[in-house]
Order: C-alpha cells, then structure tokens, then sequence
C-alpha cells in the first residue's frame, strides 16, 4: 500500500491565481465581479468519445485535431471559458468527463476606472498597464487555485481520486489594494457621460483630504480586448483625466486669487464695451454682439465671465502675482498621483521670461494661450478654494489590505498646507455661487442640495475640424455650498460652451450623490 501511495503523482493545470483585487473606499470590489463559467475536459473520461470531443471543440472554439491529440496522450484536463448558453448547451448533451467551474472574471464591459486600473497582459495575466502593473508583485502575491489529476506510477488515473480542486495552503494569502474611489460615485460619473456619448473626463475629490473619489476618462475600452484599440483615433486607451487642456475662462478664480491676497477689499468697477484693446490687439468679450456689459464689479464679472474686465484687472495687478499664485495651487506641476506612480501631464504655465508683452498677460489672465491644467488639477484647484485656502495632497491609492480587509501597509500621502488665506478664499466661493445663481452656470443649478458654487470654462484650442474651431468646454465647482464636501472638474472634448456642455452633467451628478448620501 505505502508502495502504491509512493507511486502516486499529481498533473496540475491553474484554474486561477488568487490575484489580488482592486476595491474602493468602503471595500467595494472594482475588480473581479463578474461570474464566469470555465468547462472542463477530464481526458481520461474522453479518450472513447471523439464524435463528443469534435461537438465540443464546434461549441467552445477548440481546435478539434489538437484538443482531440492531447486527450489520446495525458491526462492534463483541459480548461476552457464559456458563456452561460454554451453551458447549458453543452450540459444537455450529457457527456461523460465533461463539468464546469465556476469562477470570477478580472474585468468586463462594464468595470469601473478602467483607466486608472489598467488591464493585464493575455498570455501570462501579468499586470502591463496602470495600477495593475504598478502593483503587480502586490498583487500576485497570494495562492493559487488548481484543477489536479491524481494517477499511479504508469500515468493511470486512480479511482476514488482523479479530478479534484486542490487548494495551496502553503502560500500567502492575496492581498488587495484599496483605494480611494467610491464604487457609487464613480458609476454615477461614468453614467454621465456615456450616456450622454461624450468624449472628455470628470474627476470628483473629497474637499476635506484631498482623497480623488471618481476619475472617469470616455471613451474607454474593454479590458479583455486591448488590440482592437490600438489604432483606433478617437483614442479609448488615453486618460483624459490627467492629460494636459488649455483651461480657459476657470482660469479666473486664479486671477481671484492672485488679486484678493494682495488686495482684500478689491471690488473695481469697469465699462465693458465687449471688448478691450491691448496693443494692436482687440481681446474680445462674450457681451460683443451686444456691444459689451456695461458697467460691471467683482461680483457680476466672474458670473457673466468678462475677459474685458479681467484682462484690464490683469494689467493693472501685474502678471508676477498671477504666477506666483498658479505654483502655489498646483499648477504647472504634478499632483501627489505623481508620488503614487501615475503617469500625469504636469499642465504648463508660462514662466516670467516668456511675457513679451501686454497681450502675453492678456491671454494668461483669461486662460487662453499657452496655459494648460489637467482635469485633476482643476478639481484640485476648487477644492483649495472651497476648503478655505487648505491644499491636501493629492491621492488615489490608498492602501494595501490582507483578506481580513486589515491594512498590512499605508500608500497615502498626507500632507496639508494653507496656500491662500481663508478670508480670500471665502471672497471666491461668493463669487462661484454667484455664477450659479445668476451667470453662466445656471444649469449647474443645486439648490435642492444645499446649493454649489462653480466657474465655467470654454477654451479655444487654435484647431479646426471641417472649417470649425475646436473649443473645449469645462465646468469646476463644488458642493453643498456651506459646508463643500467634493469638488468636481468636467472637460468636454469640443463642447463648445462649458455651461451648456458641462454644467447640467454638475448638476446631474451633485444631486445624485446628494440624494444618496454619497
């Protein structure tokens, strides 16, 4: 007896790795939630049954001729995935050495992030791209399940053994990463947009810690069928949402900004007539076909969005405090995502040695030209503001976790620091729910949640389609507006206007998260 246990051997073939997940902040998994079905061939139950092999081989997309080699000559069962109709087909033909397993599908159509996740090589389902090839030793770090064949010493399957799933205790248990996404949240701002079949991005961080809670890029693409989108030009595999835009009128709150900390009362009354002459340059207002505003201060102008008015604000102030004040928020360089391994587009702000002229500050002060941000960094910008001058790293990984769902190791990185007084701050948050409630941003409209205060943005891009210009369309703001806890930047790839492309999708997403307590 001991002489024939000693004889025994095991052919092992891999069901799955217990690779690690990706979860959200409440432990939601983003990865792995979809239930698959895996058919399984046991050859030593099949060598007498080739007409039901080649069935087989028709239904699951096997190569008959070689499916059928590989039974005649071991006993390695063979693993297949199929749908739930090809089982239910194959189910009713009752053969003999055919069973199913069922199992959990990394990703599908429809998984959250895919950007920021990334996908897994085919072959070797080694993580090539994104958090899942940052994280890849961290997350193949677990054990394995496996479909073994027990047979004796000449190879001959044993009965009472044969076919089982063994499981390697030895090995570590997986662990998972958490981050700081919110499954609900992030589905809300993914729903927003392909509903809607738009291309551009939306980012929503948490006001108080900086924490990104959705990071959402369309179009996306399937993370099982990656070689379909390698040559496609609407470019799916991109993310958007830390690409670099020229950002437009939302560059005003930076101007704001730069004007209330060297002058807290600054109210300056100006005569727009649409348009305002710098050099041998016009600057024109979005009033100009209505011969200008009027007569207009601080608290109408950034809700009408007067380039006349904060171009000659500019000029006065000078550009210096204009710069200064774009490093100090974050601009022109990268975000803590940096810090966590995300490849992010630093932004561009021109430096004091590039100013030739005038009409170089023109153009900065209402975010035409060279400026570009990333939608991150614009949710980050407005979430300075509304929490009262405070800036928070930026993050989106939050930690590592053991099956238990216990932190075995902390990946954030905490830092907060003031960067611009509260007393200013406070000045800009009046004026953003000023242009909900009177300006551009109308359709941003909450006030059934507690209200919001934002700044909409078209920028143009110096790029023609057909003949017709290119301009982006932007909306930044945050919500509730007494206590702000999330701060929200849409980019709209050619929308046009930010406040009929990008702030009705604002008001779309606050009052889903609002209503549901997100």
């Amino acid at each position: 007896m001991a002489k024939e246990a000693s004889a025994q051997r095991s052919n092992n073939i891999r069901i799955e790795s217990a690779r690690g997940d990706f979860l959200d902040r409440n432990g939601i998994k983003l990865t792995g939630r979809t239930p698959g079905i895996t058919a399984v061939l046991k050859p030593s139950q099949m060598k007498n049954q080739m007409p039901a092999v080649e069935q087989i081989c028709r239904l699951v997309g096997l190569d008959a001729e070689k499916t059928k080699e590989n039974i005649q000559r071991y006993n390695t069962p063979i693993l297949v995935e199929i749908d739930a109709e090809t089982k239910n087909i194959l189910s009713s033909m009752n053969i003999e050495g055919l069973s199913f397993i069922n199992t959990l599908k990394r990703y599908n159509t429809d998984t959250k992030a895919k950007h920021l996740l990334g996908y897994l090589n085919k072959v070797d389902k080694i993580g090539s791209n994104g958090l899942e090839k940052l994280y890849e030793k961290t997350l193949n770090y677990g054990n394995e399940d496996m479909l073994a064949v027990i047979t004796d010493g000449n190879n001959n399957v044993l009965n009472g053994l044969g076919y089982r799933i063994i499981k390697d205790d030895n090995l570590n248990k997986k662990l998972d990463i958490r981050l700081t996404l919110d499954y609900h949240i992030q589905n809300t701002v993914e729903q927003a947009l392909d509903k809607r079949g738009l291309t551009g991005a939306i980012v929503v961080e948490n006001v108080k810690n900086g924490d990104i809670v959705a990071m959402c890029s369309k179009p996306d693409f399937d993370p099982n069928d990656i070689e379909k989108y390698l040559s496609n030009n609407k470019r799916p595999l991109f993310n958007r949402a830390v690409a670099q835009y020229n950002v437009g009128s939302v560059f005003k709150l930076v101007d704001l900004a730069a004007v209330f900390e060297k002058e807290p009362n600054f109210n300056m009354v100006y005569n727009c007539p649409g348009y305002i002459q710098v050099g041998d340059k016009e600057f024109k207002c979005s009033s100009y076909e209505k011969g200008g505003h009027g007569t207009i201060d601080i608290n109408s102008a950034l809700a009408v969005s007067c380039n006349s008015y904060f171009i000659n604000m500019a000029l006065n102030l000078g550009i210096e405090p204009i710069l200064t004040i774009c490093e100090t928020l974050g601009l022109g360089k990268n975000t803590g995502l940096s810090l966590q391994g995300i490849d992010e587009a630093k932004g561009f702000v021109s430096q004091l040695s590039d100013i030739k002229n005038p009409g170089d500050i023109a153009n900065i002060s209402i975010g035409q030209g060279e400026t570009l941000a990333t939608p991150v960094q614009i949710a980050d910008l407005v979430a300075t503001i509304a929490n009262g001058g405070i800036k928070n790293n930026v993050n989106v990984v939050d930690c590592v976790v053991n099956d238990d769902g216990n932190k075995v190791r902390d990946l954030k990185e905490m830092n907060q620091k003031r960067v611009i007084s509260e007393g200013t701050a406070e000045k800009i948050k009046s004026l953003m729910e000023e242009v909900i409630r009177t300006g551009t941003g109308k359709q941003a409209n909450l006030d059934g949640y507690g209200g919001a205060g934002g700044k909409t943005g078209s920028a143009e891009t110096g790029q023609y389609i057909d003949g017709v210009k290119i301009t982006q369309a932007w909306f930044a703001g945050y919500f509730p507006a007494k206590d702000p806890k999330y701060s929200v930047a849409i980019f709209i790839e050619d929308g046009k206007s930010g406040g009929t492309a990008a702030a009705p999708i604002f008001a779309e997403i606050g009052a889903e998260i609002m209503s549901k307590g997100l």
